[in-house]
């Protein structure tokens, strides 16, 4: 069973394409009953005839006692400047949410997609115990295929033509795009581009989110079909290869933060941290995006004892 905290966009959107492709029952779980179940009662009608899932709504989270992956896409109200503008509230509901989560359902793994999620994904796991090989938090690889839209565009060349293009460390504006790695028909894209053209495609990518508030609420689709592929990968057991935000004991020099890292998941959660090579500037960027992620969880701390 996959169950889908927080029945809003991106929590229905996943839903819906958890429930087209018949990937496994879906329970939608929403603080608001009637919009879980009228979410859950509209996807329904997604279901392949040849398919035997089924989807339904509730706020008991009692009835996600099987499942066997949970995604927390819930929220406390949208951010307009930046992804910590709500910190404090989130992290009160990701602890409320991973008491339950603990109560309810003892080895799921777990997929978070709230922002600001290198935070969260440290409170969750933190709060729960939980091996930090089932806590996950999907939001690098939409950065990553941001960088490789952004390459795309830039260089007009398709986006299949482009490999290995991360961006690693914070969701958030000291995201790093890892340049040394990324190639384009083989060719390593620092051949192409200089330096300029380097520094307006990373600042696109840490604004992309900004220029999407500015034509439609906010983004959807681009994390839905993210969080999709992981969920799939786990249910087929076929190991995917991703940026996602994890808790590091020691990978790239990084001990207690949550960060987006290259990472390998299976069926089984979380199967290796891919400490991939990286150049001495990219290394430097990383160090300090570690740091801004570190200072953000202090600061978090330190207000829920104020509180």
């Amino acid at each position: 069973m996959i169950s889908i905290i927080g029945s809003g966009l991106v929590g229905s959107l996943i839903a819906f394409l958890c429930a087209s492709n018949s990937l496994d029952d879906v329970v939608l779980l929403n603080r608001t009953k009637s919009k879980a179940i009228g979410e859950a009662l509209d996807i329904s009608n997604a279901i392949p005839q040849n398919s035997n899932i089924t989807v339904r709504g509730t706020d008991d989270y009692s009835e996600i006692s099987n499942a066997g992956i949970i995604v927390i896409a819930a929220s406390t109200g949208v951010y307009l400047k930046n992804r910590y503008e709500k910190t404090d509230a989130q992290v009160e509901m990701i602890k409320e949410i991973g008491k339950k989560i603990k109560t309810n359902c003892p080895s799921p793994i777990i997929l978070i997609i709230s922002n600001p999620v290198d935070v969260l994904t440290y409170f969750f796991q933190k709060e729960t115990n939980f091996s930090k090989n089932n806590v996950i938090g999907i939001a690098s690889s939409l950065d990553s295929s941001r960088f490789r839209y952004s390459l795309s565009k830039k260089l007009g060349v398709k986006q299949s033509q482009i490999s290995n293009a991360y961006v690693l460390g914070e969701h958030g504006d000291s995201m790093v795009p890892i340049f040394s790695k990324t190639k384009i028909n083989g060719k390593n894209v620092m051949e192409i581009i200089d330096s300029k053209q380097k520094e307006a495609i990373t600042r696109g990518i840490r604004n992309y989110w900004k220029y999407l508030r500015n034509l439609i609420s906010r983004s959807q689709f681009g994390i839905a079909k993210n969080t999709f592929d992981v969920i799939e990968s786990i249910i087929d057991n076929r190991t995917i290869l991703i940026p996602a935000s994890v808790l590091l004991e020691g990978e790239f020099g990084e001990k207690d933060v949550c960060m987006g890292v290259p990472i390998k998941i299976t069926s089984k959660g979380i199967t290796e941290i891919q400490e991939m090579e990286l150049d001495e500037s990219e290394l430097e960027l990383l160090k300090k995006s570690a740091q801004i992620i570190r200072k953000h969880i202090q600061s978090a701390k330190l207000n829920a004892i104020a509180h």
